[in-house]
């Protein structure tokens, strides 16, 4: 195939599509005949700089002008800039989201109402440009308007040193961490307190510490008695693990009778001693407060409990994990004149083993691949519509559906297409489904006969294909908080896992039960919140060695920018959230690869198998609980970089995602296409 002739040059994907134009209506576009955008000479805005609360609105006029100062009826296309902080729609009307610096624009297309360079403006057909006025909006932080304190209790006892968790608010119900708190204490000499908020009795009696943060205090009275005890033991439920083992201590501070304490507050810290692998470097590890203690480096580690002015130590050796293995290239399927997003493999009717390939920023095909023989995949059909990006291609759990994501249509009518694969070698269209899906559907998942289609970044539209030929929407999703957005979705037993960016993953109810949800009832479960606004896809799995559930969460961010014509530097990293407990879900651990950052992710087995972009794909052990950085801990099985010398882009890796099927791991790459590896046995030696 030949190389295509456009080239993109630079990739704007969900993340970055920060420009978000809102069309004039059909009435408007008829009126701007071309004269009269032609007579346009100037457009006068008011006001010019909006200072709105978070929540609020206010209102943009505009006023277009010909070269003598007479008011026309040019139309006028109002533009955010940044759609997840500040909203604005076809009326002018601005809404408020998050704090921070923001532009609106106001402007006034050219002749043919194209796109202008830069997006600072829309040029016609003829060249003839565009008007474009900047307004700025500035949303002001939202004033504090309550501290939370957890962990300090109205009893003290002398001796003993505890801190609690200090949590403040703003007026829109937002923690933030950034507040500066202060701590003071009315008697010192009862009670004394440090700026970091560590509380130390030091008598008895009572007191009331202040925590202070801008205009907002809070009281906590504390009463201090007689510190009774008189001895601590401390025991681990390991002394010799792994790193990234998790291990259990217990501190029981008992009185003169040797009755326990059961209030008596522990505080647990780490003597390192020389790592056993690296002589001249100590180890490294971490304890939290509830004794749960994780190495990342092997060693000696010392715990040290200090309950009531009493020590107690526990000793425990850390061997290394020794999980790494080597992995060979089984097979290929390169696609090397445009880009290659996402992959599904499946098992097809006639027993054979398939894949589907999408295709990014080209003319809207999918490729449909027989890898039964993964040394030598074989395209067997290809399909094409109306669209620029098949960003999502999924088969349906009896292998006989497909769905495929379009983006960039030209009728602007954009939706899914649901395709026959009984067959695979002869693919069919059955139907297209775009009702109110036409401004883009990026991710799609199959789940039950319902196709869930996340539509224009918004939302997740739930349509049932029961009838393929005749889909309909039965419901859709969309969460009520100011500036939401939405990237992706997953459906496991009857829970739709959405991932939200700033707003994190959000746990659905459509069919589990557990909420009385079905796909035409959503019912929302649970909820874990990305402050940094991050959260691009999440894979929930329950772990098998420990009963524990968990969600991934994956962040996608391009700090230097991404370009499609060279190599790309993506960041973040993989967010471990203990759901166990679905009312108070708690990030427990990390996967974070220094020099690179997260695309799409599969778990199977207790093992992650997760793109990391320019760092290709990882292999993850998920086995036992997990806590910290597992990067750091040796958790990682294996890695692989696909570099191809005559890809899309030369030697530059950028994995979309991999799937994991019968003893291989499949993964597509966006300037390579498909490729199969697979994790080489201990005693095996690689091929490749």
């Amino acid at each position: 195939m030949e190389r295509l002739g456009i080239r993109v040059s630079v990739i704007l994907f969900a993340v970055f599509a920060l420009v978000v134009v809102v069309m004039p209506s059909a009435a408007q576009q008829e009126q701007a005949s071309g004269s009269i955008l032609e007579r346009a000479a100037s457009i006068e805005v008011s006001p010019t700089e909006l200072t709105i609360e978070v929540g609020g609105t206010a209102t943009l006029t505009a006023t277009v002008k010909d070269a003598d100062g007479n008011v026309i009826p040019a139309p006028v296309v109002y533009i955010t800039r940044s759609r997840r902080n500040v909203g604005v729609n076809a009326e002018g009307l601005v809404e408020a989201y998050q704090p921070g610096e923001y532009v609106v624009a106001v402007m006034v297309p050219g002749q043919g109402g194209g796109r202008g360079r830069g997006g600072r403006g829309l040029r016609g057909r003829g060249g003839n440009p565009g008007l474009s006025v900047d307004v700025s909006v500035t949303i002001p932080q939202p004033p504090l308007e309550r501290i939370e304190v957890s962990g300090i209790p109205e009893r003290l006892y002398t001796r003993s040193l505890l801190r609690g968790t200090v949590e403040v608010y703003d007026a829109s119900d937002t923690l933030r961490p950034d507040a500066a708190v202060t701590f003071a204490s009315s008697d010192p000499t009862i009670v004394g307190i440090d700026r970091f908020g560590q509380v130390m009795p030091l008598s008895t009696g009572s007191a009331i510490l202040t925590l202070t943060a801008a205009e907002v205090t809070h009281e906590l009275s504390v009463r201090v008695v007689d510190n009774p005890a008189v001895s601590l033991e401390v025991a681990a439920d390991q002394t010799e693990a792994r790193t990234g083992d998790v291990i259990h201590l217990t501190a029981l501070a008992k009185d003169a009778r040797g009755n326990v304490i059961e209030d008596m507050p522990v505080l647990y810290s780490i003597q390192t001693h020389p790592s056993l692998t690296n002589p001249g470097a100590p180890a490294s590890g971490q304890v939290a407060q509830d004794g749960r203690f994780v190495a990342e480096l092997p060693g000696q580690y010392t715990i040290v409990a200090n309950a009531g002015g009493l020590l107690g130590t526990a000793t425990i050796e850390i061997e290394p994990r020794n999980v790494s293995r080597q992995v060979e290239v089984v097979g290929r399927a390169p696609v090397r004149d445009r880009h290659t997003s996402d992959l599904w493999i499946w098992e097809g009717q006639d027993g054979r083993d398939y894949a589907i390939t999408g295709t990014w920023g080209a003319e809207g095909h999918a490729y449909f691949w027989d890898v039964t023989n993964p040394e030598n995949m074989v395209l067997v059909d290809t399909v094409l519509v109306d669209a620029r990006t098949i960003n999502d291609v999924k088969i349906s759990e009896d292998g006989t559906i497909a769905v495929i994501s379009r983006e960039g249509a030209s009728n602007r009518r954009n939706g899914i297409v649901i395709l026959d694969v009984s067959n695979p070698s002869e693919v069919t269209k059955l139907s297209e489904f775009d009702e109110e899906l036409t401004g883009g559907v990026h991710n799609v998942f199959i789940h039950d006969n319902h196709v869930y289609a996340v539509n224009n970044g918004r939302r997740f539209d739930i349509i049932n294909i029961a009838e393929p030929k005749l889909p309909f929407r039965v419901s859709r999703f969309e969460l009520e908080v100011p500036g939401h957005s939405i990237h992706d979705v997953w459906v496991d037993d009857g829970i739709a896992y959405s991932s939200n960016w700033r707003d994190g993953v959000v746990l659905i109810d459509v069919g589990n039960g557990v909420a009385g949800g079905t796909p035409e009832n959503p019912v929302q479960i649970g909820s874990y919140a990305d402050p940094k606004g991050r959260n691009h896809a999440a894979f929930p799995f329950r772990s098998q060695s420990t009963d524990k559930f968990y969600v991934i969460m994956g962040d996608e961010t391009f700090p230097y920018g991404m370009n499609s014509n060279g190599p790309s530097i993506a960041g973040g990293y993989m967010h471990i959230v203990d759901f166990t407990d679905p009312d108070n879900p708690v990030e427990v651990a990390r996967f974070e690869v220094p020099e690179a950052g997260t695309h799409n992710l599969w778990i199977e087995d207790d093992v992650m198998y997760a793109a990391f972009y320019n760092g290709g794909v990882r292999v993850v052990d998920l086995s036992g609980e997990l806590m910290g950085d597992l990067y750091k801990q040796g958790r990682e099985i294996a890695w692989f970089y696909p570099n191809d010398e005559d890809g899309f882009v030369s030697n530059a890796p950028m994995t979309w995602g991999a799937h994991p099927y019968k003893g291989l791991i499949y993964f597509s790459d966006f300037n390579s296409g498909l490729w199969a590896i697979r994790l080489v046995e201990e005693g095996e030696s690689s091929q490749d």
